[in-house]
């Protein structure tokens, strides 16, 4: 479920994200910027309970917000969904995205190159979508900022969230 072949080792004193979690054929891979602090210590995508992106996929796939985590992730994979974050290390006292500093990029370009399967690349908030232009890893395959899932976003409800997450849905089971 994991693929730790496409991950860069952060510098001995930046601070490394989380690994990457795909199947083998995914459709969709979903971009955060970088991992909270809450989600580094629980050592899970979207680990803080006030993010709404595992109530978004319960919405979207059925898959229970309160499974064990290993058990969403299985879930979420065997809809053609992987995850991961564009920067694989940085510098960054607290959580928040604009106090990245220093950010090394995960190899996106090597995993979208090694994953013909996939079909869109979903950019969970504008930071995300910043940091994936940065990274150089532009695929030739569609991509899409959609708004964070982040507690911090609360420009959105989750409702609104819901319907603009569709677009997920959508591609992983072949409603496009």
């Amino acid at each position: 479920m994991t693929g730790r072949s496409h991950r860069h080792v952060s510098t001995p004193s930046s601070t490394p994200g989380l690994q990457l979690v795909s199947g083998h054929n995914p459709r969709v891979l979903i971009l955060g910027s970088f991992p909270s602090q809450r989600s580094l210590a629980s050592d899970e995508y979207y680990g803080n309970p006030q993010n709404h992106f595992w109530k978004v996929m319960e919405t979207l796939f059925s898959i229970d917000h309160q499974l064990p985590y290993p058990l969403r992730c299985s879930l979420l994979t065997g809809y053609g969904i992987a995850l991961w974050d564009v920067v694989a290390a940085c510098h960054r006292p607290g959580s928040a995205d604009s106090r990245i500093r220093e950010p090394v990029f995960n190899d996106l370009a090597g995993y979208l190159a090694s994953h013909p399967s996939l079909r869109l690349v979903a950019l969970n908030g504008a930071a995300a979508g910043s940091y994936f232009l940065k990274s150089r890893a532009l695929p030739a395959l569609p991509s899409v900022i959609l708004p964070s899932t982040s507690p911090a976003n609360a420009r959105s409800t989750l409702p609104e969230k819901i319907r603009q997450w569709e677009i997920i849905r959508s591609v992983c089971c072949g409603d496009d």
